[in-house]
């Protein structure tokens, strides 16, 4: 089920409604009517992959309690492999099973041998690799005795299946979520008007930005050898921002409407964009994975408390894994790799922990200095989108050389030059909107709240109206396929 579509839009008001008027004083009733609702909302693709969902809850169900009752070490250790390996095999199987089947097949080719080999027709089930992360960090937690496990089955299943943030997070952890499953709620006029504001500006990111972003940045993507420098240029921006509208607009949504239903789920994006260098840049992308790869990958390695070899190491691990979290496909990896390459240089010389706090805070302009460093951190992301953009790495090759030709300097030849412009001029009010709000959690959060009310409703009516204006140009969620 789209947050963008009628059905949601159906759905979530009748839940809502269920929940706090008919479920509202049985904390045990709000909690199954949640379980309920989830599994709906999932099965709403495909029914077929609730048994996945079911059977993941129950595997890491039944080994938090045998964690929380085994004293032996090694029985431990055997329990939390069990999870992990179960968790990682199903999702390695239906995410990756026909990478390596492929690779394995291009392997033998190489050294003069040909095997048959055929593909496997396996449905990538949708969000499997957040849920999958979420019931890890459950079991992890319990092993290491930073959370106790929680003996109420429902409370469990509410904790895995959450539908807000079910299918493309942010990837909660236990310690934050699975509590806020245990406290009585109630229903707070002001935390709910400020969900419903989040999921407005959400839906803006989404609906107007991301995928008007999307039509432009398809078209120049997918027919990149027709296309002149400067077009292929504007292809990267458009997908820059694309990608950001759409993940980030995502999280808003499924923030806020968490937020509906008295739920405070962590920030997921802290307007990365503004970034001065490339690990403020990843403090503030995708928070709940990054954190959780640091937490769960690389301070198991060693983190930076090793010599420079080790420090480079895992490095090196934690973003070619969180480059293939993203999919099966080499592009993905060289996409980490080269960010693992921009972060290398700040890593070394000690300053990947110098830029903590908020660009220009308290200032209405950066200084010329912030601006060129943000103006570079940009430049280089830009760079790496092409190749987590790009079919393959061909494709990525071919297109970054027609950037840098001659053709750089040609007028942009696209399609629909009026919408390219009309989207543009979008991206530039969104941009100054969140430079506005990059000290708040999210853009509207604190904006026009002391403006007169007429006014005020008039940017909230001319968001709907944009909403509106721009619905025809719908684009499945990108964080879907991952």
């Amino acid at each position: 089920m789209l947050f963008n579509s009628i059905d949601f839009a159906v759905f979530l008001p009748t839940v809502f409604l269920l929940y706090w008027l008919l479920a509202n004083k049985n904390l045990r009733l709000q909690n199954a009517l949640i379980v309920l609702a989830s599994y709906v909302f999932y099965g709403w693709w495909d029914w077929r992959f609730l048994s996945l969902i079911l059977f993941s809850t129950l595997v890491d169900y039944t080994i938090g309690r045998k964690l929380k009752s085994q004293e032996n070490k090694t029985k431990r250790k055997i329990l939390l492999w069990t999870s992990i390996l179960v968790n990682l095999g199903f999702l390695g199987f239906f995410k990756y099973a026909n990478f390596f089947l492929d690779n394995f097949k291009s392997a033998f080719s190489f050294f003069g041998s040909e095997i048959a080999t055929n593909s496997l027709s396996i449905i990538l089930p949708v969000g499997i690799s957040f849920y999958t992360f979420q019931t890890l960090s459950y079991t992890i937690d319990v092993y290491k005795q930073k959370l106790e496990p929680t003996k109420d089955f429902i409370v469990f299943s509410a904790f895995v299946s959450f539908f807000p943030q079910l299918v493309a997070g942010p990837i909660e952890r236990a310690t934050n979520l699975l509590p806020q499953f245990y406290k009585k709620r109630t229903f707070n006029l002001s935390k709910a008007v400020d969900g419903m504001r989040q999921i407005l500006w959400g839906l803006f990111k989404k609906m107007v930005i991301a995928d008007s972003c999307a039509e432009l940045a398809n078209h120049i993507f997918n027919n990149s050898a027709d296309m002149n420098g400067s077009s292929l240029v504007l292809g990267a921006l458009f997908f820059t921002f694309q990608i950001y509208g759409d993940f980030s607009g995502y999280s808003d949504i499924a923030i806020g409407t968490s937020r509906l239903f008295g739920f405070n789920l962590m920030q997921n994006f802290k307007f990365p964009y503004f970034s001065r260098d490339i690990a403020a840049f990843w403090r503030r992308w995708h928070i709940s994975l990054s954190t959780w790869f640091r937490d769960y990958l690389y301070i198991p390695l060693g983190g930076s408390r090793g010599g420079t070899w080790m420090k480079v190491r895992n490095t090196f691990a934690i973003f070619i894994v969180s480059g293939f979290w993203h999919g099966a496909n080499w592009t993905f990896i060289v996409w980490g790799t080269l960010h693992a390459i921009y972060f290398l240089p700040l890593l070394l010389t000690n300053k990947n922990r110098k830029n903590l706090e908020i660009v220009a805070q308290g200032n209405f302009l950066p200084t010329v200095k912030e601006f060129l460093q943000m103006l570079f951190t940009f430049t280089l992301t830009v760079f790496a989108w092409i190749i987590f953009r790009a079919k393959d790495i061909t494709h990525a090759f071919n297109y970054i050389s027609g950037i840098f030709s001659a053709s750089l300097l040609e007028v942009p030849k696209l399609s629909n030059p009026k919408g390219a412009m009309i989207t543009m001029l979008l991206v530039f009010i969104f941009i100054f909107i969140e430079w506005l709000g990059r000290e708040s959690q999210y853009a509207l959060e604190h904006l026009g709240l002391k403006w007169k009310r007429p006014l005020r409703h008039a940017m909230y009516y001319t968001i709907i109206i944009a909403l509106f204006w721009f619905n025809g140009k719908e684009q499945q969620f990108i964080y879907f396929q991952f």
